[in-house]
């Protein structure tokens, strides 16, 4: 206890600004609003969310002294380490911690366990184990160690906890490397916000001087403060950026056993495709998933199951989009060909392709299947629609059919599933019969979903105007052939 009187040494969470305060505060004194309009095409996987960032806080200081709810400790499996996070928590916090850590038995890697705060201001310390790094064994090590917060965000919402601090929970002493882990601890908070915000008020990141810097680069990239810093962030998102939840997803260095590999594969050709195979060897018995040439012969012969041929179909998405995590892809990202706006009158994104930025001659078409695939898989595991605008679009702007079939049969199921319109933007004679005949004699599944569109005027019926942006020329053509732009929109009270 302190002596009566005394400062407390104590710091209280809701006494530190918040990822979103530290911003405005530099923007205020360098002069610049704190949010400025940009112009948004691509938008991050991890968009500005203000809500969000306001739950953040980063703050340079020893964990043990916050009053939050609870704390993090990192610890071994035995919960005896001695590390600086660990010897400082146990000192503040007296005696009967380490009483109570007895009757826990220990704590597995990844996992979270809970005791009492005793003498800190937290009432609660949550116990968590971080992995020991091996390059060799890297997926098993960002595995666990998104376990680790994932537990401890999972035990404070069970526990209806207000606040939670966290230590750097990858110690020096198990040889992870910060930026790495930082990666991981980030996106994995951020998801976790996403889902289950409502549930947090504050989430502080509690670090040392040397880890202050990797936390105030990697930040913006998971938590953008304006849609400024969110575009100048995405080209550094790592190529792996995690499931739905921030879990690793890496096909590559997934490993599966068919159910019974000993079976003959006549007998179990559809049992042994129905585990989500990925590649660890360049032959059959390296995979262990039978003989690859008897599988691709039997699709040729139609007679592979529809469950066994959708698996071979994710196993090849999955390639081609970690291999669009991996590209550089910014020479395609600055023809703003491909770009998000806002969304429909049903509440749906709204995707943009611009037909005429398109220099199919020029570019590297493999490459412009991979940006899209970059772009749109987050985007399509929700309702969505496309607008194409076929505006002034020339020989050298035409998609090959060939080009679109392979795209329609590489993408996964969810983005024929949840497309619900494409707008035809400005067609001509000539690419409505091109459309008609992809359309019913390539992939016939799309018909339905096209919506010839002749202005833009009949457009904003689906859309409102405010949520779309236009490319100059296409405002100008479309004014040229159907009038004035600025009778879709009320009148300026300036005019």
């Amino acid at each position: 206890m302190d002596p009566l009187g005394a400062p407390s040494q104590f710091v209280d969470v809701d006494s530190l600004p918040s990822w979103t305060d530290a911003y405005e505060a530099m923007q205020l004194g360098s002069h610049q609003n704190p949010v400025e309009k940009a112009q948004v095409g691509i938008r991050s996987p991890f968009p500005y969310r203000k809500d969000i960032n306001a739950k953040i806080i980063l703050w340079k200081g020893d964990v043990a002294l916050l009053n939050c709810t609870a704390i993090v400790n990192t610890s071994n499996e035995s919960l005896t380490d001695k590390n600086p996070v660990s010897e400082s928590i146990f000192m503040h916090a007296g005696p009967d911690l380490k009483d109570e850590l007895q009757k826990l038995k220990g704590c597995r890697t990844g996992e979270a366990k809970l005791t009492k705060g005793f003498n800190l201001a937290a009432r609660f310390i949550i116990h968590t184990v971080g992995p020991k790094y091996k390059s060799r064994y890297r997926t098993a090590a960002e595995s666990s160690l998104y376990s680790c917060y994932r537990n401890v965000l999972q035990l404070a919402k069970e526990q209806a906890m207000c606040s939670v601090g966290f230590c750097v929970i990858n110690s020096l002493k198990r040889c992870y490397p910060l930026e790495d882990a930082t990666h991981i601890a980030l996106r994995t908070v951020r998801r976790f916000l996403e889902i289950h915000g409502e549930t947090l008020e504050k989430v502080v990141f509690a670090v040392s001087e040397l880890e202050e810097a990797t936390y105030q680069k990697l930040l913006p990239l998971y938590f953008p403060r304006s849609l400024e810093e969110e575009i100048q962030s995405l080209p550094y998102l790592p190529a792996d950026i995690g499931n739905a939840e921030g879990e690793p997803v890496v096909p590559e260095r997934q490993i599966r056993i068919t159910e019974k590999p000993g079976v003959p594969d006549d007998a179990s050709d559809e049992e042994g495709l129905e585990a989500d195979l990925s590649f660890i060897g360049s032959h059959a018995f390296a995979r262990m998933e039978g003989d690859v040439d008897k599988q691709r012969r039997l699709i040729l012969q139609g007679q592979l199951s529809e469950a066994a041929l959708q698996k071979q179909h994710q196993r090849n998405y999955n390639r081609w989009l970690c291999q669009a995590r991996a590209e550089d892809l910014s020479d395609i990202a600055s023809l703003k060909a491909l770009y998000q706006t806002g969304v429909d009158n049903c509440g749906r994104t709204v995707m943009v392709v611009v037909g005429r930025n398109i220099p199919v001659t020029l570019i590297d078409m493999e490459k412009a299947l991979l940006y899209f695939i970059h772009v749109m898989d987050h985007i399509a595991v929700k309702e969505y629609v496309l607008v194409y605008f076929h505006t002034l679009t020339n020989d050298y702007n035409q998609l090959d059919s060939n080009f679109l079939k392979k795209l329609y049969d590489i993408v996964d199921a969810k983005y024929k599933r949840n497309l619900k319109a494409l707008y035809f933007v400005h067609p001509t004679f000539r690419s409505k019969v091109s459309a008609w005949f992809f359309t019913t004699f390539t992939v016939s599944g799309l018909k339905d979903k096209i919506h010839y569109v002749e202005s833009l005027q009949q457009l904003f019926t689906a859309i409102p105007p405010e949520q779309i942006d236009l490319p100059p020329f296409v405002l100008e053509y479309d004014a040229r052939e159907n009038g004035p732009y600025y009778s879709y929109y009320p009148p300026s009270p300036d005019l």
